[in-house]
């Protein structure tokens, strides 16, 4: 599948499913908050989900998720700079700690992998950026509002926007093909277990706790991608082994109370 197809099938499989579990939870939205559904929706889900799937053609699975876990750095300076938010010095140090583990992580992947395009990893860097202003947004506008209703309301918002884009592939002139149905069963999975249960799960942890709490567990994305990776056959380094130990020790700083 195309970058585009993959995002597009993954929001349209999410909206489906929250659409049928939590379709009375819309009702629980308050009008004016409903300006803050959309600017979620599009900052925590839209533009990553594209984002991510573009560059993933050109970096490792793993590449990208060591990126992603740049989000809580920029919850603390977005949060900081925009949202007035709150935060102690040892907080700073454990993001920043947790983010020199993420640079070892990328740089010896790029020592590694020469033949790989980096540049695409911006887009990595630009979704991570993005997840950093909803987690933001989520905290100070929805915190009285249920998971499940935000991100039902998410999803509700993006599947017109979806259909769309996935129209203005040829995704309808290959749908019938064997590989592109196996893809679609696992982007099924993706979308549930990836995205619905996910996002609820990780909306809960925003409103009971921090934003740079609950942005910290990006840092655990690294770690998990490089374990999937030698189950798939990659190698993992040792300065790559290392470097998840920083991550670690920066996730207890940030997050220790």
């Amino acid at each position: 599948m195309s970058p585009f197809q993959l995002g597009s099938l993954r929001i349209i499989f999410a909206a489906t499913f929250l659409l049928i579990i939590g379709f009375k939870s819309l009702t629980k939205i308050k009008h004016y908050q409903w300006k803050f559904i959309v600017l979620t929706a599009f900052m925590g889900t839209f533009f990553p989900a594209y984002l991510f799937s573009i560059a993933q053609k050109h970096i490792d699975s793993s590449i990208n998720a060591i990126l992603n876990s740049l989000t809580p750095l920029g919850t603390l300076v977005i949060g900081a700079l925009i949202f007035g938010l709150n935060f102690q010095k040892r907080q700073f140090f454990g993001v920043v700690i947790g983010l020199c583990g993420s640079a070892l992580l990328i740089l010896n992947g790029a020592v590694n992998h020469p033949g790989q395009n980096y540049w695409f990893a911006i887009l990595s860097i630009i979704a991570a950026m993005c997840y950093a202003v909803n987690v933001n947004l989520i905290k100070k506008y929805l915190s009285d509002l249920s998971p499940l209703s935000i991100t039902a309301g998410n999803f509700a918002v993006l599947l017109i926007p979806a259909l769309v884009i996935l129209g203005s592939t040829n995704f309808f002139e290959v749908v019938n093909l064997p590989e592109v149905k196996t893809s679609m069963i696992f982007v099924g999975i993706l979308a549930v277990m990836g995205t619905c249960v996910a996002n609820v799960l990780y909306f809960k942890l925003i409103q009971i706790s921090s934003p740079i709490f609950a942005s910290s567990v990006t840092y655990m994305l690294p770690l998990v991608a490089c374990f999937w990776g030698i189950l798939d056959g990659e190698n993992l380094t040792l300065v790559q082994g290392f470097g998840a130990i920083v991550v670690l020790l920066g996730v207890y700083l940030s997050a220790r109370k």
